[in-house]
């Protein structure tokens, strides 16, 4: 079954929306609006997780198939970042060599710091545990995931 479309629920831990987009049983975004917009769904599985981890439960989020539409380069380093443990955190640098870029070179770290302030699903790529880098989600909901984890 194809479950694509806008899916959205209220976060008590944020207090404002989480937001999904689904096509072809791939997460293709995640965000966060103020309010639940009128045209979308409520429940699907992937919302389910999201919604947990922010609650601080245990949610495997990385098995989540997500379709990401992002240079080769930013998706290497986006894919890397999904193998950092919840709980975990990594500096830049070495998230520049666990994407396979060469860290002697400043382009690297440049497209470690595009990739994450672009990442299109934020807490199922979890941007928010790279100490010193950028996240594509709002600094309040960075917070609530850090402390979800411990971090």
């Amino acid at each position: 079954m194809d479950l694509a479309g806008i899916y959205a629920r209220e976060s008590s831990a944020l207090d404002r929306a989480v937001q999904i987009g689904v096509v072809s049983n791939k997460l293709i975004s995640v965000s966060f609006p103020e309010t639940v917009p009128d045209d979308a769904e409520s429940d699907h599985e992937y919302l389910d997780s999201i919604l947990a981890a922010l609650d601080g439960e245990e949610a495997n989020l990385s098995e989540v198939p997500i379709g990401l539409t992002v240079p080769t380069d930013q998706r290497s380093v986006l894919e890397a970042l999904r193998n950092v443990p919840r709980g975990d955190t990594i500096d830049s640098s070495l998230l520049v060599r666990m994407a396979g870029l060469d860290p002697e070179d400043d382009e690297s770290a440049r497209t470690v710091r595009t990739a994450l302030v672009g990442n299109p699903v934020p807490v199922v790529v979890p941007d928010h545990r790279v100490t010193d880098g950028p996240s594509a989600a709002p600094e309040s909901v960075v917070r609530v995931l850090q402390r979800a984890e411990g971090i």
